[in-house]
C-alpha cells in the first residue's frame, strides 16, 4: 500500500490524531528513527526541529514529490498543515489560485502567523496548503474549518498524516521497509515508540551500518533522548 492508498479527509484525521503531548513525542521519535535509519541524509521525510522558532517546535515530513506537512508546537498549541500537490485543492488547482475556501478561513489569532509562514508559502506568498488543523492547549479535540471537500477529489490529508493517526509501531516499520527497501526491526521500532533512550543496541538493530555516535548528535537535535 502506499501513501496514496490511504484515504480520509480532515475530518477523519481531527477525530485521530492524538493530544499535543502524544503527537509531540511522536513527531520526534519519527525523526530520530529517520536519523538512524538513513544517517546523513539530506533529503530525510520526517524532521523535527527544537529551535524553529523562538518558543517554537517543528515537526515536518517531505515526501521529495512535492508533498509535505508541517506541525508547529508553540505556547498557543499546535498547529498543522498539509499540502498534497496533486489535489484539486490546491491553490494551483483552484480558478482564483488561493487556497480553498473554508481550509484557513476560520484559523484563530494566536495561529494566524503560521498561516502567513513564508516556509509554507510560495514565492508569491500564497499558502502552500489543501488541509489544516490546529488544537491549543485548552481544547478537548482538534479543529478545522467549514471544508467542503470536491467530490472525486480529497484534501490528501489521509495520507499526509497516516502515520500520525495510525500509532502503532508497525505502521512505521511497513512504511520504512516499503521506502529504504530493507529489513526494519520492529522491537527497535517499539523502543523508539516508546520514548526510551537510544542505545546502541537498538542503533545496530535499526541500521548496522551506523553506531550511536554516528547518529547521536543528529537525534539529540531532535529532541529525543540519546542513552
Amino acid at each position: 500500500m502506499t501513501d496514496q492508498d490511504v484515504g480520509g479527509t480532515v475530518r477523519d484525521v481531527a477525530g485521530r490524531l492524538p493530544g499535543i503531548p502524544e503527537l509531540r513525542a511522536l513527531c520526534r521519535a519519527l525523526a530520530a528513527l529517520d536519523v538512524v535509519l538513513d544517517p546523513g541524509s539530506e533529503q530525510r521525510h520526517h524532521l523535527y526541529d527544537t529551535a524553529w522558532a523562538p518558543g517554537q517546535e517543528h515537526a515536518s515530513k517531505y515526501d521529495g514529490a512535492g508533498n509535505d506537512y508541517s506541525v508547529v508546537f508553540g505556547a498557543a498549541g499546535a498547529y498543522v498543515r498539509g499540502f498534497d500537490h496533486e489535489s484539486p485543492m490546491s491553490p494551483y488547482a483552484t480558478d482564483d489560485g488561493e487556497p480553498w475556501p473554508g481550509v484557513l478561513d476560520s484559523v484563530p489569532e494566536v495561529f494566524r502567523e503560521h498561516v502567513e509562514e513564508p516556509a509554507f508559502s510560495d514565492e508569491s506568498g500564497t499558502p502552500n496548503v489543501t488541509v489544516c488543523l490546529w488544537r491549543e492547549h485548552g481544547d478537548t479535540a482538534w479543529r478545522h474549518g467549514d471544508v467542503a471537500v470536491p467530490a472525486g477529489g480529497g484534501d490528501g490529508a489521509g495520507w499526509l498524516f497516516a502515520l500520525l493517526t495510525d500509532h502503532g509501531p508497525e505502521a512505521f516499520r511497513d512504511w520504512a521497509q516499503d521506502y529504504y527497501e530493507q529489513p526494519v526491526d520492529l522491537e527497535a521500532v517499539r523502543h523508539v515508540y516508546a520514548g526510551k533512550p537510544l542505545t546502541e543496541a537498538v542503533v545496530t538493530a535499526l541500521n548496522p551500518a551506523t553506531t550511536l555516535a554516528a547518529v547521536a548528535g543528529e537525534v539529540a537535535g531532535t529532541g529525543y533522548p540519546v542513552g
